[in-house]
């Protein structure tokens, strides 16, 4: 079913998200220095769309002050080697020009 799969990695900014947190979970402010061009309000959209769609889970830790960690879940997980795939294509195409 491609088209409900391309739907969770076509947002902007989501295929990022989902590759920063391959190497497991991440804070919210982690997550912004992985991806610097993306803005916290955007960061923050795309975060709840993919914990929506079961990609990715939010734990809140109960240390003072709270602090918050995503991490992918198994399903998030299966994404990682269609985003390699095309990581490895775009490394590719960069040398290529």
């Amino acid at each position: 079913m491609l088209t409900e799969c391309m739907a969770v990695i076509s947002g902007a900014w989501a295929p990022n998200v989902i590759w920063s947190l391959r190497a497991g979970p991440r804070r919210f402010s982690e997550l912004r220095a992985d991806i610097p061009p993306i803005s916290a309000k955007v960061l923050s959209a795309r975060l709840s769309e993919l914990e929506k769609k079961g990609v990715l889970v939010r734990h809140v830790k109960r240390t003072s002050p709270p602090s918050t960690e995503y991490e992918l879940t198994p399903l998030g997980a299966e994404l990682l080697p269609a985003l390699d795939a095309i990581v490895q294509v775009g490394h590719r195409l960069k040398a290529k020009f």
